[in-house]
């Protein structure tokens, strides 16, 4: 049996690397892909905690669908944003998007 603080190391790297790619990007796909991976570190979290504390029980599953809507519906809503915005200002570079700006 893997022991948890393995589960958590991983989902910490891959914290770590969604992180650095927000962080970092300055396409606006990159830090949508970054966001992703840390939604995908909450969920290596979520299930490990389920599967050591209390694998009878399938809340940390339900949790695990509710994020994995959230990240869907973030990712459909945040695409289209990002397709709205190369519309009307041909580009998708994040310090190039001044809405505020005419």
């Amino acid at each position: 049996m893997i022991p948890l603080h393995w589960f958590l190391i991983v989902a910490a790297a891959l914290f770590c690397i969604g992180l650095y790619g927000v962080l970092s990007r300055r396409n606006a796909v990159g830090i949508l892909m970054g966001i992703e991976l840390m939604l995908n570190a909450v969920n290596v979290n979520l299930v490990a905690f389920w599967r050591y504390l209390d694998p009878l029980e399938s809340l940390g599953q339900v949790f695990v669908l509710f994020v994995l809507a959230v990240a869907a519906a973030e990712a459909a809503v945040g695409l289209a944003l990002i397709i709205a915005i190369y519309r009307n200002r041909d580009t998708i570079i994040v310090e190039d998007i001044d809405l505020m700006k005419w």
